[in-house]
């Protein structure tokens, strides 16, 4: 008897439950994958570097281990302020007041969705944060599979990476900043107008906007595969209150508007000079200034927002830990002359049009092993950009192609899936089987934008 063919959820099903298998059998540990990465590029440095030897080598990774250290902790703080400024009462007022129209399933997805995705083009850290936050809100209200809902909120994140926020773009318009390759390379200074507010980049992050929530509306799961969120065993973390009865002037003033008010002044006092007087304002900086001063406003008084903070730290652990080796690599790669040999493969199978593409594909593998977007560009940065120099392609458009394979691509790593599920209260290897659509529409929707617009 012939068997009956599969029925649409159960393919979705198996194609899932594949995903999830693949990447807990050969995705380990970010930081064990770093040590790894180290050891292949030292073995191809020696290999193929021109110039090549042990104090090279060694020399080079140590100078790059320290040297990308302003920048790690740079991007370590787009995170943590991004995060505290989520966890803000008024924020977090507001996006439940918004989520609270959804009135099904299907409506709560899409908009947790683009709610994401806007915020995380403003400022990734902030995306990721209420990505979990929002999902909780949701299964709050209605009964919906929790994974689902918190794939559909994480898969908002899927702009990132070309948002203004995004590590590459940024340390690309930051004068002087150790990971502005371009700069080393061309003396010129990336503005996010040419990066991030281009046709190129614009477009498909719009049909992205447009096209994901009917996609989630299709992979929504039936009620009776639906797994719902325990909030007993999840709960909301607790809130500190301010302490009943007189207090002690330390006690009074960790609790006083008056030190957040002080900061809140300090910060709008220097917008306003900054465009008075043409001060520089730009790049990683100003994104971390924005998000402290907004932050430190809308928590109301320093010791809430120093609690944030300290929540907010407890997810950049393993970031802390991988940056300095990326940066190591970077080094051993600069001392030995690999990139110079990396590049002329790509200036061998490109040309000024197709490079962009060929880097966009480079970088949905690269990102597999190195999850993070600093990072990756001080892996890939120093190959693809004189590749671009020398054939005459767009530095811009390659440099784009970058970050939108490392966002795409991120919606397959579980290195930024975990401490999204971690805040959410769910297991990473279910929503990740969600998310490798996303990651499939991603992938033709961005790699299409690079052969048709740059």
């Amino acid at each position: 008897m012939k068997p009956a063919a599969a029925t649409p959820i159960e393919r979705k099903t198996r194609f899932t439950e594949a995903t999830v298998r693949l990447f807990e059998r050969i995705i380990p540990d970010p930081f064990v994958l770093a040590i790894l990465i180290t050891a292949a590029v030292a073995v191809l440095s020696a290999a193929f570097g021109p110039r090549a030897s042990a104090s090279h080598l060694i020399g080079g990774w140590y100078k790059g281990f320290f040297d990308i250290l302003t920048f790690a902790f740079q991007i370590t703080l787009v995170l943590v302020t991004g995060h505290a400024f989520a966890h803000a009462p008024l924020v977090q007022r507001m996006f439940k007041a918004l989520v609270s129209v959804a009135r099904t399933p299907v409506q709560a997805a899409a908009l947790t969705f683009l709610l994401v995705a806007v915020a995380s083009f403003c400022n990734w850290g902030l995306g990721l944060v209420i990505s979990a936050l929002l999902a909780r809100e949701v299964a709050k209200r209605m009964r919906v599979d929790f994974a689902w809902i918190v794939a559909a909120g994480f898969s908002g994140w899927v702009v990132w990476a070309t948002g203004m926020s995004g590590s590459i773009a940024l340390a690309q318009s930051t004068a002087g900043s150790s990971m502005n390759v371009v700069q080393k390379l061309t003396g010129q200074v990336l503005p996010l107008s040419s990066t991030v507010f281009t046709r190129f980049n614009l477009v498909p992050t719009i049909i992205m906007l447009v096209a994901m929530p009917f996609v989630f509306a299709w992979l929504k799961p039936s009620a009776e595969d639906s797994v719902v969120l325990d909030m007993t065993k999840h709960p909301d973390a607790p809130k500190r209150e301010r302490p009943a009865g007189p207090l002690s002037f330390a006690r009074w003033i960790e609790y006083s508007w008056i030190g957040s008010a002080f900061v809140g002044v300090a910060g709008i006092a220097f917008f306003v000079l900054a465009r008075i007087e043409n001060l520089p304002f730009s790049g990683v900086n100003g994104v971390i200034f924005v998000m402290f001063i907004g932050g430190v406003i809308l928590h109301g008084y320093p010791l809430a927002y120093a609690d944030a903070v300290k929540n907010a730290a407890k997810q950049t652990g393993s970031m802390m830990l991988q940056y300095p080796l990326y940066g190591g690599i970077m080094g051993m790669m600069d001392a030995t002359g690999l990139p110079d040999v990396i590049s002329h493969f790509f200036i061998a199978i490109s040309n000024a049009h197709t490079l962009p593409f060929w880097s966009y594909v480079c970088s949905l593998i690269v990102t597999f092993f190195i999850p993070s977007g600093g990072g990756h560009w001080a892996v890939q940065g120093p190959f693809v950009v004189p590749a671009a120099i020398a054939l005459h392609a767009s530095v811009p458009a390659t440099t784009m192609a970058v970050a939108m394979g490392e966002q795409v691509s991120n919606m397959l790593q579980p290195f930024w899936a975990a401490p999204v599920v971690a805040m959410a209260g769910i297991g990473v290897q279910r929503v990740l089987g969600y998310t490798a659509v996303t990651f499939v529409v991603g992938a033709l929707v961005y790699g299409a934008a690079l052969l048709l617009l740059v």
